[in-house]
């Protein structure tokens, strides 16, 4: 009988709650709500889901939060009967800070991890000359202000500066040794959005655009065992395009103590079509890893309903198609379409409030046609959130 090669990855592409490169999972409250957030944020973590809500806090919000991805994919190689299994960890911070300057102004600062992948496979793993291990992440530095023109519309615009780095290994071929890559880069951006209330108190609608980031990562390549004595560590480089993404979104409180969104996002993974990183000294070694990744819309509907004015309780439904397509679906960035359910609460005392939220993902079995290693990706994720609030 076919066994299961296993991996266990956390933060991103292998086994994270959100398709391809993406982390959605930057505030609790939004979490719990199927990481809604375009039209119904109106609190600090808007810096990431719309800088136009940060004009919904009273004077000032400052959060702190992370997410623990816990993933579970397993990869069935054709004609394989080998079962391994690795687990690194790696949960994805966010904090926030907004200051209410008067009531049609408001400004605040954001740091979070908007994109990232991480993957560990074993020391025998059948494609190891592929790829063993690699991890992709991004720190995104999010200043932004907010102006309400009318009482009715509210507009955001917020700057981005985002550190990168991705680092990689694999065996050389021939298995004549190791090969360790590590880059880092800065990058610019920016982002904007917009929500009005086309009926007040009752009806919230939101488009929030988030501009393409260019890195072009620069570090080095280290080889080790016999393949050392014939070709040099030397400097590597690596150009990278984190896609641009648009949401649009709609609130809707039908009653005073409920709260219902749904949310759209396109993003453009098109901007991924290649991996290539070029060896100054060595440039035989510059082959690239063809993705053609395509571009995707994304989908998410959530609650929220307060049980008292204290206490509130969430939930939310996703479904995230995978950007990859199967002829180039490999062990580098493993991806799969997914299904997220999700449950959340929160609860506020004097200044202070506290936000969990809960997704479980569920990774829909994909064939890989991937021609160096085809096989058949599948498994699960549970991201648990947990974000602290001061409002004073």
């Amino acid at each position: 009988m076919k066994k299961t090669l296993t991996v266990v990855t956390l933060l991103a592409a292998g086994a994270s709650q959100a398709a391809g490169l993406a982390i959605d999972t930057q505030g609790s409250r939004a979490t719990g709500m199927g990481s809604t957030g375009v039209a119904s944020m109106r609190d600090a973590s808007s810096i990431y889901y719309n800088p136009a809500g940060i004009l919904g806090v009273n004077k000032l919000d400052i959060q702190l939060g992370d997410s623990l991805i816990l993933g579970h994919l397993s990869f069935t190689p054709q004609g394989s009967d080998v079962e391994q299994t690795q687990d690194p960890s790696s949960p994805p911070p966010h904090g926030y800070l907004v200051y209410k300057i008067t009531d049609q102004l408001a400004a605040g600062v954001g740091v979070f991890t908007p994109f990232g992948a991480k993957s560990k496979w074993p020391e025998d793993f059948v494609g190891r000359q592929i790829a063993r291990e690699s991890q992709v992440a991004t720190f995104d530095i999010n200043p932004t202000v907010a102006f309400a023109p009318l009482s009715w519309l509210r507009l955001g615009v917020g700057f981005q500066a985002v550190y990168g780095t991705l680092d990689a290994s694999r065996q050389t071929p021939g298995g004549t040794g190791e090969l360790a890559l590590s880059t880092s880069t800065w990058g610019m951006g920016y982002n904007a959005g917009v929500q009005a209330d086309l009926l007040p108190g009752m009806l919230t609608l939101g488009a929030h655009f988030r501009s393409r980031v260019l890195m072009f990562l620069e570090g080095d390549a280290d080889f080790s065992g016999p393949v050392s004595a014939a070709i040099p560590d030397q400097p590597v480089r690596l150009d990278v395009e984190l896609p641009a993404s648009l949401g649009l979104g709609v609130a809707f409180t039908p009653m005073q103590k409920l709260l219902l969104a749904a949310d759209v996002n396109w993003v453009k993974w098109s901007s991924v079509q290649q991996l290539l990183f070029e060896f100054e000294t060595t440039p035989t070694l510059n082959q690239p890893s063809v993705k053609n990744w395509e571009d995707r819309w994304n989908f998410h509907v959530g609650g929220e309903y307060m049980v008292t004015d204290a206490l509130a309780v969430r939930a939310g439904f996703v479904y995230d198609p995978t950007p990859s397509p199967a002829a180039t679906l490999a062990p580098d960035l493993p991806d799969a379409d997914r299904i997220r359910v999700s449950l959340g609460a929160g609860y506020a005392f004097s200044s202070f409030h506290v936000d969990a939220g809960y997704q479980f993902v569920s990774f829909m079995e994909n064939e890989s046609t991937f021609s160096p290693l085809p096989g058949t990706y599948k498994g699960s994720a549970h991201v648990i959130g947990l974000t602290l609030g001061y409002s004073p």
